[in-house]
């Protein structure tokens, strides 16, 4: 799996587990919602600072996100070895 579609599930995972809209996030945030759709649908890839702001609002660490993430891009390359 690609960097940008991990981090777009993962992000994804934890709004909704949240029960937060993209409408809510962005609002918590100050980013757009559009660019918070963006980042779900894996076309943008955040700054380390942007998954600061965003897992404040997510309930989560900056580590535990990167982890997940990092879980699903290292489960895609294994299962080409």
């Amino acid at each position: 799996m690609k960097l940008e579609q991990a981090v777009g599930l993962v992000l994804r995972k934890h709004r909704t587990v949240e029960k937060i809209s993209q409408f809510k996030l962005a609002k918590l945030t100050g980013y757009d919602r559009s660019f918070i759709s963006l980042l779900e649908r894996g076309q943008r890839v955040p700054s380390v600072k942007t998954i600061f702001v965003l897992t404040e609002h997510l309930q989560i660490s900056p580590s535990q996100f990167i982890d997940e993430v990092h879980e699903l891009v290292d489960s895609d390359i294994m299962e080409y070895d």
